[in-house]
């Protein structure tokens, strides 16, 4: 087949193409692009959702991080403070609540 008749069965092809998809499209074309628009805005929307939760999400799980970690200060606090207790008691032979 000669290159000059492989185009004109390829432009005839792609003018059917174009013919059939205007004349079976489901819808006009500014209803199509109204479509495009809204889904876009939706997806915009979903995204500030999503995004909105995420945010929500990590900063409970940061309050809740800081609440942790001020636990396990306060609790290293008290086990060093009963660690010295316990030094002193022991350099001094006796428990210090007896020298009271």
């Amino acid at each position: 087949m000669s290159d000059d008749r492989k185009l004109s069965y390829f432009f005839l092809g792609l003018g059917v193409g174009i013919a059939a998809g205007v004349l079976f499209a489901p819808k006009s074309g500014e209803e199509t692009r109204e479509i495009l628009r809204t889904k876009a805005s939706e997806s915009a929307d979903l995204l500030k959702r999503r995004s909105e939760e995420l945010r929500e999400t990590a900063s409970e799980y940061v309050d809740k991080g800081r609440t942790v970690l001020t636990r396990q200060k306060e609790q290293l606090a008290n086990a060093v403070e009963a660690g010295k207790q316990a030094y002193r008691e022991t350099v001094a032979g006796k428990p210090a609540a007896e020298e009271a």
